[in-house]
């Protein structure tokens, strides 16, 4: 279990190792690293995701690792609670970023290796805090840096604790 202590509150997330075991390593690498500290939540649409682990709370965006291979055809779906993997239009281009799903979002699962078919890698789930991730959800959002849709005062990653 991973811990996200945010400045709206903590984020429970367990990962699935068996289904998504590439994708599942890759973020707990970047958590074992305090990679997400001090990151910020800059991509909030209601009703969608929201999406982090790449930028300060200046927009700045950190290094990564080299991406990983896309796991998003091992069977885990993008619904509610569930945490993916952001990438480029790229399949298989994810480094740090990840949202969690407000909705359930089928559109975005795997149904064909193709680019647009790939979709976008499920590895874990929010087992506590939805209260905090729907609240993060309700923030006011402005374009920052020519990002759409950055919460206007910083939604941060305080600390992550791994149990």
């Amino acid at each position: 279990m991973i811990i996200f202590t945010t400045n709206y509150g903590d984020i429970e997330i367990e990962l699935d190792m068996d289904k998504a075991p590439v994708t599942s390593k890759n973020f707990m690498q970047y958590c074992q690293e305090g990679f997400y500290e001090n990151t910020i939540f800059h991509r909030v649409i209601k009703g969608f995701m929201i999406q982090g682990g790449g930028f300060t709370a200046k927009m700045k965006e950190k290094p990564t690792h080299a991406p990983i291979v896309n796991e998003a055809n091992r069977g885990l779906k993008n619904v509610i609670g569930s945490l993916a993997m952001a990438r480029t239009d790229a399949p298989h281009s994810a480094t740090a970023q990840f949202f969690i799903n407000l909705e359930n979002n089928s559109f975005l699962d795997y149904t064909a290796t193709t680019n647009q078919g790939w979709g976008y890698a499920v590895f874990g789930k929010v087992t506590a805090g939805m209260d905090v991730v729907n609240n993060i959800a309700n923030a006011m959002t402005t374009r920052v840096a020519g990002h759409d849709d950055v919460p206007m005062d910083p939604i941060v990653i305080e600390r992550v604790t791994i149990k």
